[in-house]
């Protein structure tokens, strides 16, 4: 199981992305070994929010987020209180963004590794949990 930031659904989906090409592979060998891959919740408005924002379509970010939806794999972790509580000690205690302690939270109550393309949230979070970029995952076949 992984955590996936939505730094990497979104190059995914954007094909001019710089990080597209290696996102898309990591992706689609995960989901093709079943790998499970899982998110919090606000995996959703924040891919379609970035999607809608980079490609100035709705159409396709309203597309991407059923298209996640429809994923046997991807398990979607509700934001509840203790979740919420947690995120909030790891933001401050490693100086992360709100969503960004959400992504890390997951991985770390869970104890997978988070995928992702930023590299604060990345640098910061290693610390406390296991985090990778798609290209070092498919180096290390992680």
């Amino acid at each position: 199981m992984h955590v996936v930031d939505a730094s990497v659904w979104v190059s995914r989906f954007v094909r001019e992305d710089s990080y597209h090409k290696a996102s898309r592979d990591w992706l689609e060998k995960a989901l093709f070994r079943g790998k499970r891959l899982v998110a919090p919740g606000i995996l959703l408005p924040e891919v379609a929010g970035a999607l809608a924002r980079r490609t100035d379509r709705p159409d396709l970010a309203q597309q991407v987020v059923a298209t996640l939806e429809r994923l046997p794999t991807l398990r979607l972790v509700p934001v509840g209180k203790e979740l919420a509580e947690l995120a909030a000690d790891l933001a401050a205690e490693l100086r992360l963004r709100g969503a960004d302690a959400l992504y890390v939270a997951v991985a770390y109550r869970l104890r997978i590794p988070l995928i992702t393309w930023d590299r604060e949230q990345k640098e910061r979070s290693g610390k406390v949990i296991v985090a990778l970029t798609p290209e070092e995952a498919l180096a290390g076949e992680v």
